[in-house]
């Protein structure tokens, strides 16, 4: 195979000081993360007991980055847009240093202008690129260490898992909470078990649920939505307690919440984006559509159940008479119905399996939102109980299948 003089460069600079018995031998997954990340491996799968095609880890990794694109995209767009039309209506821009960067640059692109589209993204990606910077600064140094630890290679994993976590995080957190919350999610949620698929639980979940349990009164109520000093608005989810009335009221319509104009984490307010997404992992053959369909399905499936409650359990809870349209497109159930939940190391792997954990994920969001108004988003939280029960599911379809053959065999 014909090498280029970067590769060339590379692999000589590793033979001469990574190897094992060089001096920087130990820090050769440092090494090996960045000829991974640049370069496809050497390595071939050879002899006819494998089967073999053009998807390799690598490549299902980079899928799933290019399919969060559009998530990204119109997330950056909305973080703008929302603090736009908040300093056009009045309220401060941003004090700290956020908006000295925004201020240096206004006077060549109109970033405080909500009618102008590439001014709201360039004002989105100011806070959003620090939060990732932090984000992979810190989770790698995890990765190479365990890596060096276990004597592994560094894999690509956590690239989906860098890019996942801003993207389901407000604007506005602080970056020493980013680096925390990071340092919990891949130790605690993976690294301990072993690493890259041997972790039970999706570590950016994870991340976001210390987020959410440590510092509660940062990470959520009204003010952390949007990038602007000071200023606090509900997010559709915070108003959905209160029926179709409350949304209405607040100004929030169904076309808004499906576009993605709306506060919230900096990904998951455009339903359309995820569906994008959802349809290129769907031709690309990386994500379940059985965790994707059962999911829509127990959770649409019973938000409709419930808008047929009588009128004194409605007056009782509004968000009852919610229906499923509302659900689908508030909060993080698009997004975590196409990236989160399905995850092929975390969820369930059994064909019957993914659609009873599916099922079960999709309703329970719904039961967390409806009978639990404090905590009107149950996407994380129940995501994170499907990781651990999807074990036990796959357990019981297998035994399920050794019994019928058993049987089938004794009949015989």
């Amino acid at each position: 195979m014909k090498q280029t003089a970067l590769r060339k460069l590379l692999k000589d600079v590793g033979e001469k000081y990574f190897m094992p018995g060089k001096p920087l031998a130990k820090l050769y997954p440092l090494y090996d993360a960045a000829d991974t990340f640049f370069f496809t491996p050497d390595a071939r799968t050879s002899g006819t007991t494998h089967v073999r095609d053009c998807v390799d880890f690598k490549r299902m990794m980079i899928f799933v980055v290019y399919a969060l694109i559009p998530c990204l995209l119109m997330g950056l767009y909305n973080v703008g847009f929302q603090a736009n039309r908040l300093i056009e209506a009045g309220a401060k821009a941003p004090l700290d240093w956020h908006g000295s960067i925004l201020n240096s640059l206004s006077h060549a692109i109109p970033v405080y202008d909500s009618s102008s589209i590439f001014g709201c993204f360039v004002y989105g990606f100011v806070y959003w690129l620090p939060v990732y910077v932090v984000t992979m600064v810190v989770g790698l140094f995890w990765e190479i260490l365990f890596a060096g630890i276990y004597k592994e290679e560094v894999n690509e994993g956590f690239f989906v898992t860098g890019f996942l976590f801003p993207l389901i995080c407000p604007a506005t957190v602080p970056l020493w909470q980013v680096a925390l919350a990071i340092s919990f999610g891949v130790v605690i949620g993976k690294e301990i078990f072993g690493g890259t698929g041997r972790n039970f639980l999706n570590p950016a979940l994870v991340a976001r649920a210390f987020l959410f349990f440590a510092y509660a009164g940062q990470i959520s109520g009204d003010k952390v939505w949007t990038a602007v000093d000071g200023f606090s608005k509900a997010t559709p989810l915070s108003c959905a307690a209160g029926g179709a009335e409350a949304l209405a009221s607040a100004g929030y319509t169904i076309r808004d919440c499906f576009v993605g104009v709306i506060p919230g984490a900096v990904g998951e307010t455009s339903t359309v984006a995820c569906l994008i997404g959802m349809v290129f992992l769907l031709i690309v053959g990386i994500a379940s559509w059985r965790v994707m369909a059962s999911m829509f399905v127990g959770g649409m499936g019973l938000a409709a159940l419930l808008t047929l409650c009588g009128p004194d359990a409605v007056a009782a809870r509004p968000a009852l008479a919610l229906g499923p349209q509302w659900h689908f497109v508030m909060g993080g159930f698009a997004f975590g119905m196409v990236f989160m939940a399905t995850d092929p190391v975390t969820s369930a792997a059994t064909k019957i399996g993914q659609y009873v954990y599916g099922l079960l994920v999709g309703a329970l969001v719904i039961v967390v939102r409806v009978f639990n108004p404090a905590y009107p988003e149950g996407v994380m939280l129940v995501i994170l109980f499907g990781n651990c029960v999807a074990p036990l599911i796959d357990y019981c379809v297998v035994q399920a299948n050794i019994r019928r053959r058993m049987k089938r065999l004794e009949t015989r």
